[in-house]
C-alpha cells in the first residue's frame, strides 16, 4: 500500500486533500526519510494541545521582546502581531528580573530574545549583553536563543561573547519582497552577509525562510535556499506565511503542494543538516496537510504539530519524540535542556 492510501486512512486527515504526485515523490525517497527521527517541539511561549500530544504547563522556555509589541518596519505579513504574545522586557533590568524570577518559580530552562526592528531591520541588543553574561554565569544550564535581524561581524561576535547559544535570522531571496513586504531599503546581499557573519562565530546558527512571503506567491525561496546552502548553519527552519496577520486582501495562502515541494527541495539540498518546520503556518486543514508533508519529506522537527502529524510518522515508520522548547534549540547532552515537563 502506498503512502497516500495509508495517510488517507488516518482519522484526523480523512477530509484532507493531498497531491498524489507529491506524496508519491515522497514515498520514492522513503529510504532517506524513515531512518530520520523527528522531534515534535511544543515550546511554552504558546498554549498547546492536540489530539496526540499535550503542551507543558510550566513556562520553561518563554519568548521575550526587547521592544514590547513595537516594530518600526511594520512588515505587511506580520504587522508586529508575532511580538504581542511575547513577554515585554524593554530594559536590561527588566529582562534580568523576569528571567531570574522564572528560574526560581517555574524552573526556567532557557528563553528566546526577540524584538521589533528599527527602520533598517536591526535590533539593538547591545545593552542586554551584560545581562545575558550574568545569567549564563549564574545559571549555566540556561539555553538562550536570539532573533538577530540584520547584523554585522562585530555585533555577531558580541552576541557570541555574551553567551548566546543559538542565533536566528530570516533569509530573503527576492529584492521585491524586501522592498514591498518588509518596507525595507536593503539589498539581498545584506541578508547573506548577516548569515556569513553569524556562521563565523561559535553560536549555533539557524536561518529561517518564510515560504510565500511575497504576498503568498513563491518568489525568492530558491534563491534563499541557495544562500543557506553556501554556508554551514546548524539547521534551517522553514515557516509558511500567515495571511491572517496581514491587511485583508493583500495575501493569498500558499498552496500546500507548493509548500511541500519546497520541503522536499530543502531536504535534498541540506541532506546533512537539520531542516525544521517552525511555529508559523496557516491553521486548520492547511496546517494538517502541511505538517503531513513535513513528516513525509523527512524534515527533522515540527513546532506545535497539527492533529495527525504523529499518526503520519507512525504510519510511515518514523520514530519521534517531544520537546518543550523552541525547535531551533539543540537539546540533550550536558548542560542542555531537559526533555521532561515534570510538575
Amino acid at each position: 500500500m502506498g503512502w497516500l492510501e495509508r495517510i488517507s486512512a488516518i482519522e484526523d486527515l480523512e477530509d484532507a486533500e493531498f497531491d498524489p504526485a507529491l506524496v508519491n515523490a515522497f514515498h520514492k525517497r522513503a529510504g532517506d526519510v524513515v531512518s530520520r527521527p523527528i522531534r515534535f517541539s511544543t515550546p511554552t511561549f504558546r498554549e498547546y494541545a492536540s489530539n496526540e500530544l499535550t503542551g507543558c504547563g510550566k513556562n520553561s522556555f518563554p519568548a521575550f521582546s526587547v521592544t514590547g509589541p513595537g516594530c518600526a518596519l511594520d512588515c505587511d505579513h506580520c504587522r508586529a502581531k508575532i511580538l504581542e504574545p511575547m513577554i515585554p522586557a524593554t530594559s536590561p533590568a527588566e529582562l534580568d528580573r523576569k528571567v531570574r524570577d522564572l528560574v526560581m518559580l517555574q524552573d526556567l530552562q532557557g528563553f528566546l530574545l526577540s524584538g521589533g526592528s528599527n527602520r533598517v531591520n536591526e535590533i539593538r541588543y547591545d545593552p542586554y549583553y551584560p545581562v545575558i553574561e550574568g545569567l549564563k554565569h549564574d545559571f549555566p544550564h540556561l539555553r538562550i536563543a536570539i532573533h538577530t535581524a540584520l547584523t554585522d561581524e562585530t555585533r555577531a561576535r558580541g552576541m557570541a561573547s555574551a553567551g548566546v547559544d543559538t542565533a536566528m535570522m530570516d533569509v530573503i531571496g527576492a529584492q521585491e519582497t524586501i522592498r514591498d513586504v518588509y518596507n525595507l531599503d536593503r539589498p539581498v546581499e545584506d541578508f547573506e552577509a548577516t548569515l556569513a557573519a553569524l556562521c563565523a562565530t561559535d553560536m549555533e546558527i539557524v536561518p529561517h525562510i518564510v515560504i510565500g512571503l511575497h504576498y503568498g506567491r513563491i518568489l525568492g525561496e530558491e534563491a534563499a535556499l541557495d544562500m543557506v546552502s553556501r554556508h554551514v548553519p546548524h539547521a534551517l527552519v522553514l515557516v509558511v506565511v500567515m495571511p491572517f496577520y496581514a491587511r485583508e486582501g493583500t495575501f493569498e495562502t500558499p498552496a500546500t503542494s507548493d509548500v511541500g515541494r519546497i520541503f522536499m527541495e530543502a531536504r535534498h539540498r541540506l541532506s546533512d543538516r537539520q531542516v525544521l518546520l517552525g511555529c508559523a503556518r496557516p491553521p486548520g486543514m492547511h496546517k494538517r496537510v502541511t505538517d503531513a508533508y513535513a513528516v513525509m519529506a523527512g524534515l527533522d522537527g515540527i513546532a506545535f504539530p497539527a492533529d495527525g502529524a504523529v499518526a503520519v510518522a507512525e504510519t510511515i515508520g518514523r520514530s519521534f519524540h517531544q520537546e518543550h522548547a523552541c525547535c531551533s534549540i539543540s537539546l540533550g547532552g550536558p548542560g542542555r535542556l531537559r526533555k521532561s515537563c515534570a510538575a
